[in-house]
């Protein structure tokens, strides 16, 4: 049976993809505190997604996120504190509270969006857009059918 290449053994190539997704993910976060968000951290925007558009409950978000009901509370509280999320009166159920991305928050959402595609075209710049583009298809081919997902900050953690 043939070995591995030590000049690429198996180990690096998670680390090289966690390294490019923090450098992107580092330099976001760089531009967002340029742009009026010094408050916001990786988390952070999985928690907005996770609240989504019609907002929800801290157990819902908890379930959307992979972590516990108390740990998407303290996000929650810290979030609701710096203006990104507000907790407000459930209109279907009055035992319920709801929470929902603010317009400081979707204000830091849409930046991110914007920020991610300066980014992506830096790449492009540095390594060729038909690089990039590759990249993107080859880990389209590799990663799960659903590999945009929510739970990555309980996966992480647990």
């Amino acid at each position: 049976m043939a070995t591995a290449d030590p000049a690429r053994p198996g180990f690096a190539l998670p680390l090289l993809l966690l390294a490019g997704f923090r450098t992107l993910i580092d330099d976001l976060h760089t531009e967002l505190a340029r742009e009026g968000h010094p408050e916001l951290r990786p988390l952070h925007g999985f928690v907005l997604q996770a609240v989504g558009a019609d907002g929800t409950t801290a157990t819902e978000l908890g379930q959307r996120l992979g972590i516990s009901k108390q740990a998407a509370g303290k996000t929650v509280d810290r979030l609701v504190a710096v203006g990104y999320l507000e907790r407000v009166d459930d209109p279907s159920d009055a035992r319920r509270r709801l929470i929902r991305v603010t317009p400081r928050g979707a204000d830091g959402l849409r930046r991110s969006a914007e920020i991610f595609d300066r980014l992506r075209a830096q790449w492009a710049d540095t390594l060729g857009p038909e690089r990039v583009t590759a990249l993107e298809d080859d880990l389209r081919a590799m990663a799960s059918a659903n590999w945009f997902r929510l739970d990555v900050p309980g996966w992480f953690g647990g």
